[in-house]
Order: structure tokens, then sequence, then C-alpha cells
């Protein structure tokens, strides 16, 4: 159960100040959350912090008294990737500190890692604010710290403390629990490579390929397939001076060359997995959205979802926009087949992750008709991924041309950078759109409409769109000088941003005006470069 806590006052007051948040937090207090909570113990499917949304929230009840800080072990939590934080909690004068956490899953304690803000607070307890995880099943884990020992003691040697800790512990700011202290936050714990943090203590680890030296703090070469299975997920065969990872039917080597993954076929409009139905038999898979299940072609298990369905979750980061879902494969109630009968694996869980570049070109354009001054314009080009740009019949922009329409110059045409997947919280910026005589968007001679974000052409209309994705505009019909250039095609440069990021929301007002005032007459910069080009009317 979760509640609500708000003491004093108002999360916003009217001078617009924000409330402390050890003021205003959601107390997470369900038992399931606990570090010594099996995923087993869950009666249903593991559980899910799906809910969490950037709000702050503070660990209560049964849940525990703050985040473990040290790795807890895939399975815990409730749930299959417990939630960790990877360093020390803050000192109360300390105020709002960033700080690392990481999922385990898979033999490794940060398979996902992301940052939260975390805050001491005078009470003695914390505060966290937490975003929403990438995947299912994650969840956020609570722990009960031990109490420390009360120490009987006069004198002047005696320590500040009547409490003492446990070595690897120090006291926190409630002046009883011990917190765990972080030995991988000073010089990585004396690991050459990785260093993981545990309960009390902390452990090295070498990347894939590597094996820990005696020394327990050094990495060396693996000697081959008798070493740690050469680091290979699956299969090792040794060579005449080497070796080579290899993976069963289905499945393809990783990047890495020794990991092996599902085959994932990557679009903005459909996302399919295929699982390799072998391994799997006497599983029922299905998505982070239980309604979304595989089905069967006879060899393997297919599920197909996009950016927008079946609990896919969307981020943005500097340069790619990520999906991620979540192929979780549970025993079937009732068998579907005599294959059905067995179970080779009592649980299946495959991260999906596809990744698409936030910048993408858009083109299209229309050519002279040779017949009279009339405009015509050509079909659309879509570009990889999200957006085509569209040619419109009006400024309803609801309806685009399916043939060449026929314009002349001076009609006005409606364009418009349109998405293939419109994805709830993203938002887009047209960086630039120009004009050329060919199709090359890279050719010398181009005009722009708009540029670094802002309309640089007056004559261009900017119309409300439906949602943060789409963006429309009006233009009137142009060409670029020279009777052979009978051509004229549109390129635009996209950016996708999270809803609300400043990068997607830049005013332009002062800047078009500042353009008009310190350029010379406005026919003169309208006109420069002669990209418009009044042709006779028909019959003249």
């Amino acid at each position: 159960m979760i509640f609500w806590v708000i003491t004093g006052l108002l999360l916003e007051g009217v001078a617009g100040v924000a409330l402390d948040p050890c003021s205003a937090y959601t107390s997470l207090n369900e038992p399931w959350r606990n570090t010594d909570y099996h995923v087993k113990q869950s009666s249903g499917v593991p559980f899910c912090d799906s809910h969490v949304s950037g709000e702050w929230y503070r660990f209560t009840g049964m849940a525990g008294d703050a985040m473990p800080t040290f790795c807890v072990s895939e399975d815990h939590c409730g749930t299959h990737a417990p939630i960790w934080l990877n360093g020390s909690h803050p000192q109360a004068h300390e105020g709002i500190v960033s700080l690392p956490v990481c999922a385990s899953f898979s033999d490794n304690c940060c398979q996902w890692n992301a940052s939260i803000d975390v805050k001491a607070c005078t009470g003695g307890y914390f505060v966290y604010r937490l975003p929403r995880p990438p995947v299912c099943f994650h969840v956020y884990c609570g722990h009960f710290y031990d109490i420390c020992d009360e120490v009987d003691c006069a004198g002047p040697s005696c320590p500040k403390s009547d409490c003492r800790c446990a070595p690897g512990t120090v006291l926190g700011p409630d002046r009883q629990t011990c917190l765990d202290v972080n030995e991988c936050a000073k010089g990585n714990g004396g690991c050459a490579e990785m260093c993981v943090n545990t309960k009390g203590s902390k452990r090295c680890e070498c990347g894939s390929g590597r094996v820990l030296a005696a020394d327990g703090s050094n990495c060396r070469e693996d000697a081959g397939c008798h070493v740690n299975n050469g680091g290979c997920s699956h299969g090792c065969s040794p060579l005449s001076d080497s070796y080579r990872c290899h993976c069963p039917r289905g499945l393809e080597l990783g990047e890495d060359g020794r990991t092996c993954q599902v085959p994932v076929q990557c679009d903005s409009s459909a996302i399919v997995v295929a699982v390799p139905k072998d391994l799997v038999e006497g599983l029922e898979l299905s998505l982070s959205n239980s309604s979304c299940r595989g089905v069967s072609n006879g060899t393997h298990i297919n599920l197909s979802f996009s950016l927008n369905t079946c609990g896919t979750v969307v981020e943005v980061t500097d340069y790619k926009i990520v999906g991620t879902n979540l192929v979780t494969g549970l025993p079937r109630s009732s068998p579907s087949s005599s294959s059905d009968l067995i179970v080779r694996t009592n649980k299946l869980v495959l991260p999906v992750t596809c990744e698409f570049p936030r910048e993408y070109h858009v083109s299209d354009g229309y050519q002279a008709s040779q017949r009279s001054s009339a405009l015509e314009l050509a079909g659309r080009s879509e570009g990889v991924f999200p957006f085509s740009l569209e040619l419109f019949k009006s400024a309803e922009f609801s309806e685009p041309y399916s043939t060449p329409p026929q314009l002349r110059l001076h009609d006005s045409l409606f364009f418009g950078v349109e998405p293939k997947e419109r994805v709830e919280g993203l938002s887009a910026r047209v960086e630039s759109c120009f004009a050329t005589p060919g199709p090359r968007a890279d050719q010398a001679l181009k005009y722009y409409l708009i540029k670094d974000g802002c309309i640089s052409d007056e004559t261009v209309t900017q119309y409300l769109s439906k949602d943060q994705l789409s963006k429309h505009y009006q233009v009137p019909v142009f060409k670029f000088i020279g009777k052979d250039n009978r051509q004229v095609f549109l390129h635009c440069q996209v950016l996708v941003c999270r809803a609300g990021d400043s990068h997607c929301s830049v005013a332009c007002g002062g800047r078009v005006r500042r353009e008009v005032r310190t350029a010379e007459p406005q026919e003169q910069h309208t006109l420069s470069g002669g990209p418009i080009v009044i042709l006779p009317e028909p019959g003249r």
C-alpha cells in the first residue's frame, strides 16, 4: 500500500517556493519491497514499479528503513531485477544529492543503471526522488538496517556516541541505525576493474573474458574454455591458439563476441522479437503488458509491439530514442500441445531494447510542369524514423496529396513533418527546412525556410498542430531561377526531445525581428538568391 504524506505546507507555495521533500513524500511500505522478500513468495507475477513517476518517496513499515547500498541478488524485493543504491547515503548538511542506482539481473549487479536524488532529513530518515524504471520487472528495494549496540562506558576515553556499529557500517542520522559503508566509493575499492559493494564489505569483478587474479583485485585474461567457459554465455570451442564463443540454433552472437542474444527487428512501427521455440517449451511468453502474448509460427515464438503499445518504456538520451520492453515467460497453466508437457526452464526474463537516433533528415519535392507555368508536386519520401514530410491540400493538414497536384507560383504550399508513431511523452523541434533544385540535400545551392529552429523566411507561416510531434507550415509556391530548374525539393532536420525539454522549446520571436531590422529592405531580404520566379500566366 502507498500513502501520500504531506505535512506543514502545500507542495508549491503562493510565491512559487517548493516545499522541502522531507515534509511531502509518498510512503512506500509494501512488505515485498524488502530485500528479504524473494520473488517466489509472490503468488502472481513479479512486482513492477511502473507507477513510480519521479516524485519523492520514503521507505517505511515492512518495506524497510532505507534503500540498500549493497548489491541485492536477482529475484529479491518481489521482482526479477531489484534496484539498489550504488553509493553512500548523504549527510543532512549535504542537502539533495544525486547518486547512481543499479538493477541486478543475470549475475550482473549493475545490469541497468540510472541516477536518483537523495536527501537526509533532520528526522533521521531519507527521502528519494525515484524516476520510473525503464522496464518491468524492476522494483526499488527497501532494507532493514541493523540497530547499533549500546556501549557502557564512562570516562574521557569513551566514544562520542553511546552506540557502536559493526565493521563495514556507520551510524546513521537517526543515531541508532547502522548504515552500510560503500567501500567502492574510495579508490574503486582497490579493484583494478569493477568494484561491487556488498553488505558490510565489497568484491572485485572483471569484464567479460577476464578472470580475477589470485590477489583478488587485479584481472587477467581467460586461459580458454576450461576457465569460466571462456566468458561465453553459451558454447565455447577451443582453437589451436585461442577459443571462440558460439550460440545455439536460433540465437545470434552479440557485439561483445561472447553473449548470445535473441534476434530483434527494430522499426518505429513494429518491434519484433523471435524466440526459438525449443528454448522455451512449456512457457507462455508475454510482454510488460501481459495481454500482449507471443504467437508461435512452428519454430519461433514471435512477439510484436511498438513504441506506443504493450507497456514499452521510451527514454530520450543525448543522442538516442530508446524503447525498452521485457519478455517474460512463465509456465503454462495447462499444456496446449504434447511438447508443452515438459518445461526446460522455470522462467524466462528477456529485456528488449531498440535504439533510434534523435535527429532525422526528411525530404520531399515538387516539379515544374512543362505544359504551363504550373508546378507539379512529386510523391513523398519518408525518413528512417519516425517522421515523414507530407504535402497537404489545405490548412486543415488532414488530407495529404495522393497524386501529384497542379500548383502555380504564389499558390499556397502546405507542408508538415508527421511522426510515423505518436509516442506519448515525446516532442519534436524542426531545426531546419531548406529547398534545393535537386533531390540531394547536400547541394551547394539551397534556400532556408527554417534555420536553427526558427523561421528564416518571413513568408513561412506555422500552424498549431494536433500534438507535440507534428509540425505544420504554409509557404507561397516558388522555384529556383533558371529555365532548367523545374524542380524544388524540401529537406527538414528534426530533433526529438522528451516533452517539456527546453531544447525543443526555443523562443524565436526576438531573433526573427532582429534579422528583419538588420537586413536590407524587405524585398531584397525575401528574394535573396532568387528562389521565387513569377512565371507568365497561361496564354501570354
